[in-house]
C-alpha cells in the first residue's frame, strides 16, 4: 500500500515532463507565429532569423506589364561570411576565407521594401528603405578583425521574366555606407567633423607627412557591392517568397586610413509581392 502514493508521485512527474517537452519550447518558436511571446524570443537569437514558408511552396506569382508592384518584408539573415585574403606568394590567387561573425544576434536586414517595376525585357526592383543597413564585424583564422556595413541601400537589381517563379534570380548593385559616421572620434582624437586635425605628437612631422595623411584626413566613403537573390519557394496564396542571398562588398575603409578588401556574404532571403 506504501508503493501507490510513491508511483503516483512518480506519475506526476513523467507527466509534466512530457508536456513541458511536447508544448514547444522556444526552439520551436518560429518568429512570425501568434502565439509568440517577447519571452519567447528575448536572448535567443530568433530575432535575427528571417520567417520561413513551406517546402511545398512551388508555385509561381504572374505579373502584368505595366502593373503597379512592391515587394515588401525583405528580411536578409547572413549565415556564411567570407574575407578575401591576398595570397602568401605571387603565384598564388587571393581566395575567399570564411570567418566568424562577431556581432552579437544584429546582422540580419528586414522590413526592406522597394518597387518592382514589370516591363517586356523583364523585372526590375528599386530598394526604397527599411532596416537596410547593419554593421558587421568578421574574424578570420588568422586572427585579424574587419568591419563592414551589411546594406541594400538603393538596391537596383533586375531579373529575366514576367513573374515571381522559384527560377528567378535578382540580380544587381547597391551602396555600402561607411562604418564609421562623421562624429566618430578615433583613439587618437581625429574624426571628420570633430575632434582634432592632427594627433598630439606627430605636428613636428607634419600632419600631412605620407606615412600620416590617411590617418589624419578623415574622409565619408561609401562603397558598391554586387548582390543576386534567388527565389526558391514561392506561395501564390500569400505572395511570399523565400530563397538565398549572396553578396560581395568592399569592408570598411576606417574613413579613408586602412586598406578595403572583398567581404562575401551569403545566407537566407524571404520576403513578400504586393500588388498596388
Amino acid at each position: 500500500m506504501r508503493i501507490r502514493p510513491l508511483l503516483a508521485v512518480v506519475l506526476a512527474l513523467c507527466l509534466s515532463l512530457v508536456t513541458t517537452a511536447c508544448s514547444g519550447d522556444s526552439q520551436a518558436v518560429q518568429r512570425a507565429a501568434a502565439n509568440t511571446t517577447y519571452d519567447d524570443i528575448r536572448n535567443t537569437g530568433k530575432a535575427n532569423d528571417c520567417p520561413t514558408i513551406g517546402d511545398s511552396a512551388r508555385g509561381s506569382i504572374p505579373l502584368t506589364v505595366g502593373g503597379r508592384y512592391e515587394l515588401r518584408d525583405i528580411c536578409m539573415h547572413p549565415v556564411q561570411v567570407f574575407a578575401k585574403e591576398e595570397p602568401k606568394n605571387i603565384r598564388q590567387v587571393a581566395q575567399f576565407v570564411e570567418g566568424k561573425i562577431l556581432t552579437r544576434y544584429t546582422s540580419s536586414l528586414d522590413e526592406v521594401f522597394g518597387d518592382l517595376t514589370v516591363t517586356e525585357s523583364g523585372l526590375n526592383f528599386q530598394e526604397k528603405g527599411g532596416i537596410d543597413f547593419q554593421p558587421i564585424t568578421v574574424l578570420v583564422p588568422g586572427g585579424e578583425e574587419f568591419p563592414f556595413t551589411f546594406s541594400s541601400k538603393s538596391l537596383d537589381a533586375k531579373a529575366d521574366g514576367s513573374g515571381i517563379t522559384t527560377s528567378t534570380d535578382f540580380e544587381g548593385t547597391y551602396r555600402t555606407p561607411s562604418y564609421r559616421t562623421s562624429n566618430f572620434i578615433d583613439p587618437k582624437g581625429r574624426a571628420l567633423t570633430t575632434g582634432v586635425q592632427y594627433a598630439q605628437g606627430l605636428i613636428a612631422l607634419g600632419g600631412d607627412e605620407k606615412d600620416l595623411e590617411k590617418d589624419n584626413n578623415k574622409r565619408y566613403i561609401d562603397g558598391v557591392g554586387t548582390m543576386n537573390m534567388s527565389i526558391t519557394k514561392v506561395d501564390p496564396e500569400t505572395g511570399e517568397f523565400a530563397g538565398v542571398f549572396s553578396a560581395i562588398q568592399p569592408s570598411d575603409s576606417d574613413m579613408g586610413g586602412r586598406e578595403v578588401i572583398d567581404i562575401k556574404i551569403s545566407g537566407e532571403l524571404y520576403g513578400r509581392l504586393e500588388e498596388l
